[in-house]
């Protein structure tokens, strides 16, 4: 995997899954063919409701342990994958986005829900930003995105003014929003926690999530014209 470039998160997660397929079993995969996964695959789906996203990292992880590291003929198991089910996403309108900053008195959070809204960042690489990756003068930001693929989004002004107080007050030094531990980014989970102790505060019921910022952030840039491949 680490040959393969795969980041340590997708290792991390192809491992666990790799790991309770072979205790459902209680034996080693090596030991296990086409119709241990297939029972497994559908034990997933119908017994244990996982989540698409779930099921295909279970999917992707056994394949690559079957034809990668064990050498097995993974396309002679014949086991389909999973197909796609289209979910429209929630996204907020302007109003509630407002909401979220207006009620967040605390300025690193705002910062963090302000430049995750107004650049479209996943949660990792808003957790993962650097001080450095920050250009004021041409506004954009440097993400390092899924699979280690750099881009560069839009920063807005409004963002930029609330990240240069912010920075003024607590004066990062190499992540931009630095964690408990020093020298280490912000924990994934607690920007988690920011976003939902602010949905709590202005008492929006949607199911949004940290992510629903981002889904946001396109939908808006859309319906004040921007072009479609532009956004994407």
């Amino acid at each position: 995997m680490q040959l393969r470039g795969l980041s340590p998160k997708t290792q991390k997660a192809y491992l666990d899954q790799v790991r309770n397929f072979a205790r459902y079993f209680d034996k080693s995969p090596e030991e296990l063919g086409e119709i241990e996964v297939r029972k497994y695959l559908l034990y997933l789906l119908k017994e244990k409701k996982a989540s698409d996203s779930t099921y295909k990292q279970t999917y992707g992880s056994l394949k690559f342990l079957y034809e990668t590291t064990l050498k097995r003929n993974w396309v002679g198991f014949k086991i389909p994958y999973l197909k796609t089910r289209r979910r429209l996403p929630v996204v907020l309108d302007h109003s509630e986005v407002e909401a979220l900053f207006s009620v967040t008195k605390n300025l690193k959070h705002k910062a963090i829900l302000m430049i995750t809204y107004s650049s479209g960042l996943r949660l990792a690489e808003t957790s993962h930003l650097k001080v450095t990756d920050i250009d004021s003068k041409r506004m954009m930001v440097r993400v390092t995105g899924k699979g280690g693929k750099d881009r560069y989004s839009i920063l807005s002004s409004v963002a930029l003014e609330t990240l240069r107080q912010y920075y003024r007050k607590y004066r990062p030094k190499d992540w931009l929003f630095e964690g408990q531990r020093p020298g280490s980014p912000l924990a994934e989970r607690t920007v988690e926690k920011i976003f939902e102790i602010a949905k709590k505060r202005t008492g929006i019921t949607k199911s949004a999530t940290m992510h629903t910022l981002r889904h946001s952030f396109a939908t808006h840039l859309l319906e004040t014209g921007t072009d479609l491949h532009h956004i994407q």
